[in-house]
């Protein structure tokens, strides 16, 4: 990670779980970490724990579903960091509801968040790292649910939204070979993770029994499989890379 202390990370949804996880990581390996998330207490919450560390945390409240805001964030990094060298597109929500008479507010909301915010924040991350012209990183927090249907109920349009966000890495990432740009992508799929996230199916009673009895990975894990991806030489591209629990169906 030497090589990227004192650059400049994006995170969404950096407030809490694997997106908190995440920035401290990278702040304990001395990158200026740029943090956006809707709840500002939290992020505030985070500053403080990661003062006097090798690197420094920005936080910045921000709706990435709101075009505005994530532009006004890309503004700000310009303006107070000159550029940007990695972006972790994090932030991601599973809201319960059957796919058969589920609505629609639902169904946008998701995929407002899983695909077109991380699609924005993309575009606007590599205009930056393209003027820096070295080398940079996209990070996609996908999902297992990414790769394959599974037989859970309520998750109407979150398996089809994480299929999206495997079919943008790749576009991405064809994308950037044909410039011969020197940004790497990767799209990071995690099995059960203990966040929040997980917390929206507890009233389907039966499902949160499951759920609560399922091995589990930490958002450590994650933050540490984020190091190991930014670790590899710059001629080595992890596209894909499945961290599932051990014992997980």
């Amino acid at each position: 990670m030497s090589r990227w202390c004192g650059k400049v990370a994006l995170i969404t949804g950096a407030s809490a779980g694997i997106g908190a996880s995440i920035s401290t990581k990278l702040v304990e390996d001395g990158l200026q970490v740029v943090g956006l998330a809707r709840r500002s207490d939290k992020l505030q919450e985070l500053a403080s724990r990661l003062q006097n560390l090798p690197g420094k945390f920005h936080p910045i409240m921000a709706d990435v579903t709101v075009e505005e805001d994530i532009m006004a964030a890309f503004t700000w990094v310009k303006t107070h960091l000159g550029t940007l060298h990695i972006l972790v597109n994090n932030a991601g929500i599973a809201k319960p509801a059957s796919l058969i008479d589920g609505p629609t507010e639902i169904f946008k909301k998701i995929l407002d968040t899983n695909v077109l915010a991380l699609t924005v924040t993309t575009r606007e991350a590599v205009k930056l790292m393209r003027e820096n012209g070295g080398e940079g990183h996209v990070v996609h927090v996908n999902s297992v649910a990414g790769h394959r249907v599974t037989d859970i109920p309520l998750m109407n349009v979150y398996f089809a939204s994480k299929h999206a966000v495997t079919a943008l890495a790749e576009t991405l990432r064809l994308d950037l070979r044909r410039e011969g740009s020197r940004i790497r992508v990767t799209s990071l799929s995690p099995g059960l993770v203990e966040t929040d996230i997980i917390r929206c199916f507890d009233g389907n009673q039966q499902l949160a029994k499951v759920i609560e009895m399922a091995p589990k990975l930490h958002p450590e894990d994650i933050a540490n499989a984020v190091s190991y991806v930014l670790e590899t030489p710059p001629h080595v591209q992890v596209t894909e890379l499945t961290i599932r629990p051990t014992g997980s169906l």
